[in-house]
């Protein structure tokens, strides 16, 4: 994983004096909130419903023990015990004081972390697929391309103002376990005459206007990474609507636009751009490559598992996936209990995977945007110990890509722009279809819920989406079906009218009644509502 050079080093230790000096004067008065607004925004620092919000980085969601043994620590100094992990591979403190925030950033500064431009109309945490440099099926790690994103955009004078907050993903498998088309800009790394280059999409989200991104160029080489990148967010800034927040995305752009004329304008901006010489040499790429060399894996090991144990075997089928080295695998930590929190994590259990990982996985862990946790480079020999470990600690829920695979916003419990609760929704569902056998049966679910229309909990995305919404001052859940942000990316279509907290419940229990019905072999819950309609799930839910 990469590690701070002298620079980043100094901008990181220079961010945190500066933002204390912000937070002396935000306390003493000399600055009113509006004013210190867009300053905290700037340092991940947000105000909710009932206390400050501190969204903490982790780049293309890869994280050391170290690291996190540090984010178990600052929840159990500054926060209630527990951290948050998000859509978007970060961490979140929902109870931060004022006051503190700037010794939780010096601490975070002193194991290489930030939360740097993970808020605010700026170019955000650049995400990846949280198999990179395991998983069998890539083309190459997508993590060094990610990082010189990262370095790029950082504090980047032109783009620390844009229309609107920007968000990038970089993947390198056909498989797309990042929903790469649903992000302003998606880069899928791809080979043509033996060289590696990005296809580029441009113009994808979620919030009130969900779009899936089309795409701009089918192959941008090294040599024009990042000019390439340059002039996409250059064309974004100077024609981007800054006069209302809700059509500033660059996908409202490409929208009024189209595809075709942004394309053309980009290739224009790239001709000016390219001439600056921003492009870094290969002997720079190879220097940052370095940094994500594959550890030492051990040969000849065997593939071979003992199954015997029952609840081990039905967690290896479900949360563990194939490694590209022979006698290794990755494991997946589901962070959905049934009746817990999605996404939650107590200092003791994110410490507890810290020493897992130090123990087990080559000292590296990744952040899922499915808000899990991931141990990439897990021995065969050493699963059944980690499995134990686990287990006993709440944390060997074996059911990835389930139903109960819940993701979810904080919604109305946290967020101030909530209309509706997600958390308790998401513990009645779970608790709903807890029965393991049900939910192994009912195969790959992935449903979604957000509390509000900014989408933070992806529902546009999910095989079953639920959105919150505020009807006359009730707490209302509208039903969504058939989204994906997989490689077979589509959006969810609204049922029809939505339902109370206990009514979203059932009616999401009639239509996987109506899915048991219809499957044929082999099918999912998606692929049989794309093939018999929205009509027999609408007269069952619906009557």
């Amino acid at each position: 994983m990469y590690k701070y050079d002298e620079y980043d080093h100094s901008i990181v230790a220079s961010r945190v004096e500066e933002f204390r000096d912000q937070v002396n004067r935000r306390l003493a008065g000399q600055m009113t909130e509006d004013q210190f607004k867009p300053l905290r925004l700037m340092n991940g620092l947000y105000l909710q419903l009932h206390a400050y919000m501190l969204r903490v980085a982790v780049p293309y969601g890869t994280l050391d023990s170290r690291q996190m043994h540090m984010l178990a620590h600052i929840a159990r100094k500054y926060d209630r015990g527990y951290g948050h992990f998000t859509t978007r591979q970060n961490l979140q403190y929902n109870w931060i004081k004022l006051a503190d925030a700037p010794d939780i950033l010096a601490e975070l500064a002193t194991v290489e972390m930030h939360a740097i431009q993970t808020s605010g109309n700026c170019i955000r945490n650049i995400s990846s697929d949280q198999f990179a440099g395991a998983a069998a099926d890539e083309l190459t790690d997508p993590r060094p391309w990610a990082e010189l994103l990262r370095q790029w955009s950082t504090f980047h004078p032109e783009f620390s103002y844009l229309p609107r907050k920007f968000k990038i993903a970089v993947i390198a498998a056909d498989e797309d376990r990042a929903a790469m088309r649903l992000h302003d800009i998606g880069l899928q790394i791809v080979e043509r005459d033996g060289a590696l280059g990005v296809a580029v999409y441009v113009g994808g989200g979620m919030g009130r206007t969900p779009m899936v991104a089309p795409l701009i160029k089918d192959f941008v080489p090294f040599a024009d990474f990042v000019s390439y990148m340059e002039a996409c967010l250059r064309v974004y800034n100077r024609y981007g609507r800054r006069d209302n927040m809700y059509k500033a995305r660059i996908k409202i752009l490409i929208h009024e636009l189209g595809a075709e004329k942004y394309a053309a304008e980009v290739e224009e901006e790239f001709a000016a751009v390219k001439a600056l010489g921003i492009d870094p040499p290969q002997a720079e790429f190879d220097r940052i490559a370095a940094h994500f060399a594959p550890p030492p894996f051990e040969t000849g090991l065997s593939d071979e598992l003992d199954r015997s144990d029952p609840d081990f075997a039905v967690w290896l089928d479900q949360n563990v996936s194939a490694h590209k080295a022979p006698g290794h695998a990755i494991v997946t930590i589901s962070l959905k209990p049934i009746g817990g929190i999605p996404g939650d994590a107590s200092a003791d259990q994110i410490d507890l995977m810290a020493d897992i990982a130090k123990a087990y996985s080559f000292d590296e862990l990744r952040v899922t945007h499915a808000q899990n946790i991931v141990l990439p480079h897990v021995r065969k020999a050493d699963l059944h110990v980690i499995w134990q470990q686990l287990r006993d600690a709440g944390l060997a829920e074996a059911n990835l890509d389930l139903i109960s695979d819940i993701i979810a916003c904080p919604g109305l419990d946290y967020c101030s722009l909530a209309n509706a609760r997600s958390i308790p929704l998401a513990q009645k569902i779970a608790t709903r279809f807890a029965d393991p056998i049900r939910q192994r049966d009912l195969g790959e679910l992935k449903l979604k819920i957000s509390g509000c229309i900014n989408a933070c909990g992806h529902h546009h995305a999910g095989h079953i989406g639920i959105l919150g919404v505020d009807r006359k001052g009730t707490e209302n859940y509208q039903l969504l079906l058939g989204g994906s942000g997989a490689e077979d990316v589509s959006l969810a279509k609204i049922t029809g009218p939505g339902f109370s907290e206990d009514g979203i419940v059932d009616a999401i229990e009639k239509a996987t009644d109506v899915y048991v019905a219809n499957r044929e072999q082999g099918e999912r819950f998606l692929d049989t509502y794309r093939r018999i309609g929205m009509e027999p799930f609408k007269e069952a839910i619906y009557g």
